[in-house]
C-alpha cells in the first residue's frame, strides 16, 4: 500500500501547496464552549420531549 503523506501526483501536490492544506488533520474533540452547547441543546430536547410524553399521558 502507498504512503498517505506522500502526494498522488503533481497536480495533488501543487494544490495541497497553493491550498495549504494539513498533512495531518487532527481530529480532536470539539472545543469545551461547544460541547457545553450541544449538550444543554441534547438535555433540553430530551427534557421537553419526557415532559411532553408524561403529559399527553396524563390528559
Amino acid at each position: 500500500m502507498t504512503n498517505r503523506k506522500e502526494p498522488f501526483n503533481d497536480v495533488i501536490d501543487h494544490m495541497s501547496k497553493i491550498e495549504g492544506a494539513p498533512l495531518d488533520p487532527e481530529m480532536g474533540s470539539l472545543p469545551l464552549g461547544i460541547r457545553i452547547i450541544g449538550y444543554v441543546i441534547i438535555g433540553f430536547t430530551g427534557l421537553m420531549t419526557l415532559t411532553a410524553l408524561i403529559f399527553g399521558l396524563l390528559d
